[in-house]
């Protein structure tokens, strides 16, 4: 059975209570949108909650899903829709731009001394840097100019497709994606030492980042995370593209695996007090 119609048959199957059918569809995404999620807010745990909250939007607007598009586009616009609007995460509560990102690199250098870094290799903590500092970056994009980076940098998204989850026509994407990079690019090229012309260096900056409370040699969360196989992420994403000029940086970002697990919650949902939505998607019982 053709992928495309083997997914519209577990769809059916799950808006009429099929809680296996439910739980495949979810597996099936749920790491796609944690990625996406984490790019956007820019934190593991915001990543976390939204990628729940996301996950609940899908089941509770499954019924909703007409079938005229890939089911994956219909996640990608129901994620984006949430992740644009979130206002729960930490750098909605601080927000970043470039100037200010800009002035806290040139600042922010001490001696990595013994004590700050806890017995942990200044490798192991400037790879933990890296992953942090690559998403915080992102943070200095408005939501709308992130999204359409990622979708195009970090995701393989036709253009036609990225305009239709944007609500923009894919010639507007392509020039809003050409700005976004060059925009990224040109502050990579001058700040990033990964870019090999900018003069921040991930190993200089870990004893600045721990004594501010960045970076927490005891608790390495993207160290923790697994990542995915560029086989798996291939299924859902087709491919990660292949970044061009200074904005090449973002290609060498893992993908990770949500922490979440889709049988744990759909169980938490069902028995929890948001239940009446969860029927209203059924139509009855689950």
């Amino acid at each position: 059975m053709p992928k495309n119609e083997k997914i519209n048959q577990l769809i059916d199957e799950a808006i009429s209570g099929n809680r296996d059918s439910l739980e495949t569809l979810l597996i099936d995404v749920q790491d796609l949108i944690f990625n996406l999620s984490l790019r956007m807010l820019g934190t593991i745990p915001d990543a976390e909650d939204a990628t729940q909250d996301i996950l609940a939007k899908v089941i509770t607007n499954l019924a909703t899903f007409r079938k005229e598009s890939n089911f994956q586009t219909w996640v990608y616009r129901l994620a984006i829709n949430y992740l644009i609007d979130y206002k729960k995460s930490m750098f909605t509560q601080y927000p970043l731009d470039f100037d200010y990102y800009s002035n806290d690199i040139k600042a922010g250098y001490i001696e990595n001394s013994e004590d700050l870094l806890e017995g942990i290799s200044q490798e192991i903590l400037a790879q933990e840097l890296k992953m942090s500092c690559t998403n915080v970056l992102l943070q200095c994009l408005d939501p709308t100019t992130r999204c359409i980076f990622l979708l195009g940098t970090m995701f393989k998204v036709d253009s036609r497709i990225a305009g239709e989850i944007l609500d923009m026509t894919p010639e507007n994407y392509r020039q809003k994606l050409s700005r976004a990079r060059k925009k990224v690019g040109e502050f990579l090229s001058v700040h990033c030492g990964l870019t090999e012309t900018g003069f921040c260096s991930c190993e200089k900056r870990v004893g600045y980042a721990i004594q501010n409370n960045r970076l927490n040699p005891k608790n390495l969360e993207y160290q923790s995370l697994k990542s995915i196989s560029p086989e798996t992420l291939t299924e859902y994403m087709e491919t990660i593209q292949q970044l061009d000029d200074l904005s090449a940086v973002f290609s060498e970002l893992p993908a990770y695996q949500s922490n979440i697990s889709a049988k744990e919650f759909i169980d938490k949902l069902f028995h929890s007090s948001n239940m009446h939505k969860i029927r209203s998607f059924q139509g009855g019982t689950p």
